[in-house]
C-alpha cells in the first residue's frame, strides 16, 4: 500500500534563499502547530547512503538525506518534494516530527507569507564534534543564537 504524501497546496513555494541556495516561503500564514509538509524520498539503508555520498570526498557537505531509525534514510534528492529544500537555522520556526517513521515539518512559530520556512538539522556524527567538522558543516542562518554550525553533539546522523 502506497503512503499518501502529506502536503496543502498553495500554502508554500521554493525560491532563492539567502541562507542558501533556495529555500521553502510560506505563501500564506501558518499557525503554530500546524503540519506543513510530509519529507518524501527515496527510503534507503545506510549501505546505500555510504554507496551514493561520502562525505569526506565531496567539496562541501550537501545531500538531501534525512535518517528515520537506524536502518532506513529518506533521500529527498530521490522523488523528494518541496520540503528538501527547507533550510537550516539555529532559531527555527519549525520542526521535523517523527509520525511512524513518516517525517512531517510542523510550524513551532507562527509564520507570516513571505517568511522562510527553516528548522535545525541537527546534523550528528558518528565521531567526535572537533572545530574542522564544525567548518566542513557550516551554519548560514546568521540568527543571534546560531551555532556557526550544522552539526551538535551525539553519535546518529539525523538530518541531511
Amino acid at each position: 500500500m502506497a503512503l499518501r504524501k502529506y502536503h496543502i497546496p498553495d500554502l508554500i513555494e521554493v525560491r532563492n534563499s539567502r541562507i542558501q541556495g533556495r529555500g521553502v516561503f510560506a505563501k500564506r500564514r501558518i499557525r503554530k502547530g500546524q503540519r506543513i509538509i510530509e519529507y518524501i524520498g527515496e527510503r534507503i539503508d545506510p549501505e546505500e547512503v555510504d554507496r551514493r555520498y561520502d562525505d569526506h570526498s565531496m567539496d562541501r557537505h550537501h545531500t538531501f538525506l534525512f535518517e528515520v531509525d537506524p536502518h532506513t534514510t529518506i533521500d529527498g534528492a530521490v522523488g523528494g518534494n518541496e520540503s528538501r529544500f527547507i533550510n537550516h537555522s539555529c532559531d527555527p520556526n519549525c520542526e521535523a516530527v517523527d509520525e511512524e517513521g513518516r517525517i512531517f515539518i510542523f510550524a513551532v512559530k507562527n509564520i507570516q507569507p513571505g517568511v522562510e520556512l527553516l528548522y535545525d538539522y541537527q546534523f550528528d556524527l558518528d565521531e567526535p564534534l572537533t572545530e574542522a567538522l564544525q567548518k566542513r558543516y557550516p551554519c548560514h542562518c546568521g540568527t543571534r543564537k546560531g551555532r556557526g554550525t550544522i552539526l551538535i553533539n551525539g553519535n546518529r546522523r539525523k538530518r541531511r
